[in-house]
């Protein structure tokens, strides 16, 4: 097995993408291009990699603009761009896929994503349904409802104030304090995430991580919740295009994994013919660092067998 690999690459869109790539020994049965989650950074995810690479699978992550090491004139820490960001973070995940495919022809590609890694994940299959083999939604909200439309509301009203480009003082209260007041008393400000406190420590301690995203990241995700959970546009996905969905019960993000529920219902109702779903008992947010991640990475990895014979 190979290392844990970073690279650059060049996206259409003008950032300089910092990428990693795991390659497993020989040729892969499937290459999983992750999407991280909001405020944190791709270099988290070399444990999943790692496992993944022993198992017969790739893998191919980058950080998302406004993340980790990737550069672009328009995106500082936490702004997607200052215009239109949805539409080229969209390109940068095409020139990932584009780049896994030109590396491992004919090998078939797995769209996966986390939290706010998972939202641009389904938005891309969505658009983009042919690039993919699969794609695996994990830990996220996906809701077109009234709390989303207050949101929106309130975030364009701070916006009309601060800008787009500022980050929000609204939004955190609204969601990564809320949701860690649900596990008083609080020993860190990111409890939510993990029952593991090493792990929660360590994202506390790392400094690509935690840190306050701006009002127009935060419009642009929120709507991408709103356009993947419309069955119109889910309507329109090949009917069979596999889809793993995952959701902790103890994640306040994903209304206890029901939100997953949802979605994958809505997939199930759209005729899409391979659609499985794991709610974990007691699992929080990041459930590839929670207590019972070796569980979860060995269901993932009999999942994609099924569906990637040797």
């Amino acid at each position: 097995m190979t290392a844990w690999v970073q690279q650059s690459l060049s996206s259409p869109t003008g950032a300089t993408l910092n990428v990693y790539l795991q390659q497993a020994s020989g040729t892969p049965r499937a290459i999983v291009q992750i999407n991280h989650g909001m405020a944190e950074h791709a270099a988290r995810y070399a444990r999943f990699a790692a496992f993944l690479a022993q198992n017969g699978y790739g893998a191919i992550a980058h950080d998302h603009r406004g993340h980790g090491y990737t550069s672009a004139a328009d995106a500082p820490r936490g702004v997607f761009a200052s215009k239109d960001g949805w539409e080229k973070v969209m390109a940068d995940v095409g020139a990932i896929n584009a780049h896994a495919r030109e590396s491992f022809p004919g090998v078939p590609v797995v769209c996966f994503g986390h939290s706010m890694g998972a939202v641009i994940a389904m938005n891309y299959v969505l658009r983009h349904a042919a690039t993919v083999d699969a794609a695996a939604i994990w830990n996220s909200a996906f809701d077109d409802n009234m709390l989303a439309a207050t949101g929106t509301f309130l975030l364009k009203t701070e916006r009309m104030f601060k800008g787009s480009d500022v980050t929000s003082t609204l939004a955190p209260k609204l969601t990564f304090d809320a949701w860690n007041s649900k596990f008083k008393p609080n020993r860190t400000r990111s409890d939510w995430l993990s029952r593991d406190e090493a792990e929660v420590d360590k994202y506390v301690a790392d400094p690509l991580c935690g840190f306050d995203v701006s009002i127009g990241l935060w419009l642009d995700v929120i709507s991408g919740v709103q356009y993947a959970a419309k069955r119109g546009n889910i309507a329109a996905l090949p009917r069979a295009l596999p889809f793993h969905m995952l959701g902790g019960k103890a994640d306040p993000c994903s209304d206890h994994g029901q939100s997953i529920a949802r979605l994958a219902a809505k997939l199930l109702d759209a005729g899409i013919e391979d659609v499985s779903i794991d709610l974990l008992d007691d699992t929080r947010h990041e459930c590839l660092n929670d207590l019972d991640r070796d569980k979860v990475m060995a269901n993932f990895v009999h999942w994609l067998d099924d569906r990637f014979a040797a």
